[in-house]
């Protein structure tokens, strides 16, 4: 059963690298044709061995015969017969390398929309998942590679094997027609065609003994992996973090994490070289000998005269042709368990992301609808963590489009957790939520910049392609980022390279400028700026999207928000007279200097 369970995983994963997911188009069956022509290479290259086999019997009877001038052609047949076969090879493998990146890209392209669509890429971390995915940067990246490596390789392999095979038996049983003849007990025995026989059953206890030492592999190659990408991911994590780390003095707590984590690695690879070990204490005396036993074996046939040498030395390449041949599993038995391994990984990747499931311990029946007007509601709203805790109680929303509101309450109390299910990816909680009309964007407290560089982080997640680098410079100078508007045509990692919280928080509010939404949601989006930074901010942000509606995060009066409502979690909505009195009074004040 678990055999099945493996060749159906591999199975699924084969065709979304070839189709891409699920796409049978020309593509799909370009693919096919191509994997057909490599095959049949394959094939061409059994005729080659066969050919050479009877090259064998051909060249040592002529030397046998002291023909010169027979080995003389029979050295250029054998000349001819290794240029068609190098270059049978060579064109084998140009394509297979074509087809491995084909395939690499169909399967990494499946593996991205399953992981990004439906939010798996958030739905799926530790203490928000029961099935949360480890490294799934690795399994997108490594594994879809080595899982199109090892199919092409194992599978073109095992196909063009059992076409040899049977053209190795058949060459083997019409060579083999003598018996092995002895006396055991008194009793003559007499074993017809035995080096047929004796090939089988050589391969047959081998490959169980192989399977039987090797068996663990599966398992710590499967834990190596891990264990890699835990220590890559931590290095990773000090390379973010290089500042916050480097002011804190952090570098003997980084040093304990990663000594830790390489601890890990260097226990697994004990445990897996003590086995490949253990494996290698009979495979590699197999490789040695698998090319000498058949001679060993048609020895006694060549001393009763059965045959010639020439006709020896095309029985023993025959015979060990059929051997190495069924030897294929044992040959391949440590590429193959890390075949299953790397399989096994990204097929739990992408189930678990195809419906990514909430933590039982809470209620996940949130309704998220388009509404009926063009107000944002919510009706009946409870939230809970994943542990199943209630947050305090939300009141009702009805929030108007252009309307400005503060979301207040003190820490811990769920305002970030309400604006999360607002965007529809906190599962955890019950009521409904009628969506409105027009388009939302969600700017949260990090700041958060992104790899493409400046311009990127400006307009994410739009194409920074389609915007006038003028127009940007512009805005960046009027957020307050003059310092860096001379940095758009820099390269990404030196365009950002420095930019404090305060400066990200800035350039987040170009992102909501910029994208001319219908609703803004600031999720204590000005943590990082003084109260002047933050009223002229909020202040131009009201001047550049006048009709949008605006729902704010923050532990403080938003005093540049202009009039607007006050909401706080747990208690009604409050009445805005009091709370406003102080923003509107700031607004007859001259702006603020924004300063981080």
């Amino acid at each position: 059963m678990k055999l099945w369970r493996v060749l159906g995983r591999i199975l699924r994963l084969t065709f979304l690298a070839a189709s891409g997911g699920g796409d049978r188009g020309r593509a799909f069956w370009g693919g096919l044709g191509i994997y057909a022509f490599i095959l049949g290479l394959q094939f061409f290259g059994v005729w080659i061995s066969l050919r050479l086999i009877a090259w064998n019997k051909a060249f040592y009877d002529a030397l046998e015969q002291m023909d010169g001038g027979a080995a003389a052609r029979q050295i250029g047949v054998f000349a001819l017969l290794t240029a068609v076969s190098a270059g049978s090879f060579l064109l084998s493998d140009w394509l297979r390398k074509r087809l491995l990146m084909r395939w690499r890209e169909n399967l990494t392209r499946a593996a991205m929309s399953r992981w990004l669509e439906g939010k798996a890429y958030w739905r799926l971390r530790p203490g928000l998942s029961p099935t949360p995915v480890d490294n799934p940067d690795q399994r997108l990246a490594e594994d879809c590679r080595l899982f199109v490596h090892h199919l092409l390789g194992e599978s073109l392999e095992l196909l063009s094997k059992v076409v040899a095979l049977v053209s190795y038996v058949v060459l083997l049983w019409n060579l083999s027609a003598f018996p092995l003849s002895f006396a055991l007990g008194g009793a003559q025995i007499e074993i017809p065609r035995y080096m047929v026989w004796a090939a089988f059953v050589y391969v047959a206890l081998s490959t169980l003994l192989t399977h039987g030492l090797g068996k663990p592999l599966k398992g710590l190659y499967f834990a190596q992996e891990r264990r890699e990408a835990d220590f890559r991911h931590a290095l990773v994590q000090m390379r973010e973090n290089a500042t916050e780390i480097a002011v804190s003095g952090g570098e003997p707590a980084e040093r304990r994490r990663l000594d830790g984590l390489f601890a890990q690695i260097k226990g697994n690879w004990r445990h897996l070289i003590r086995r490949e070990l253990i494996l290698g204490v009979f495979t590699r005396p197999y490789f040695q000998t698998v090319l000498r036993i058949p001679t060993f074996l048609a020895l006694p046939a060549y001393f009763a005269g059965a045959v010639t040498l020439g006709g020896l030395m095309q029985l023993a390449s025959a015979f060990s042709n059929v051997v190495t041949t069924l030897s294929w599993f044992i040959f391949s038995y440590r590429d193959l368990a890390a075949f299953v391994a790397v399989s096994e990984r990204l097929d739990g990747l992408l189930k678990a992301a195809e419906t990514p499931e909430p933590l039982p311990s809470a209620p996940a029946a949130i309704l998220r609808e388009p509404g009926a007007g063009e107000a944002l509601r919510t009706h009946g709203l409870r939230l809970f963590t994943p542990e199943g805790r209630a947050l305090a109680p939300t009141p009702d929303l009805n929030l108007r489009p252009g309307s400005r509101t503060w979301l207040a309450g003190a820490s811990g109390r769920g305002k970030s957790t309400l604006l999360a299910a607002l965007a529809g990816v906190w599962p955890y909680g019950e009521g409904r939520i009628e969506l409105p009309k027009g388009r939302m964007i969600f700017i949260p407290q990090g700041g958060h910049v992104f790899a493409g560089g400046l311009a990127a982080s400006a307009c994410y997640p739009e194409d920074p392609a389609a915007l006038e680098s003028e127009n940007l410079r512009r805005l960046l100078i009027r957020l307050g980022l003059e310092h860096r508007a001379d940095r758009l045509e820099a390269p990404a990692a030196e365009s950002l390279q420095g930019l404090s919280m305060g400066e990200r928080q800035r350039l987040a509010f170009a992102r909501a400028i910029l994208a001319r939404p219908d609703w803004i949601i600031l999720d204590e989006a000005t943590s990082g700026l003084d109260l002047g930074a933050e009223t002229a901010l909020l202040r131009l942000l009201r001047e550049e999207a006048p009709e949008a509606a605006i729902l704010m995060v923050s532990h403080r009066p938003p005093l540049g928000l202009g009039a607007h409502d006050v909401i706080r979690i747990g208690g009604e909505l409050s009445d805005p007279q009091d709370e406003t009195q102080d923003s509107t009074q700031s607004e007859a004040q001259p702006e603020a200097r924004m300063t981080a």
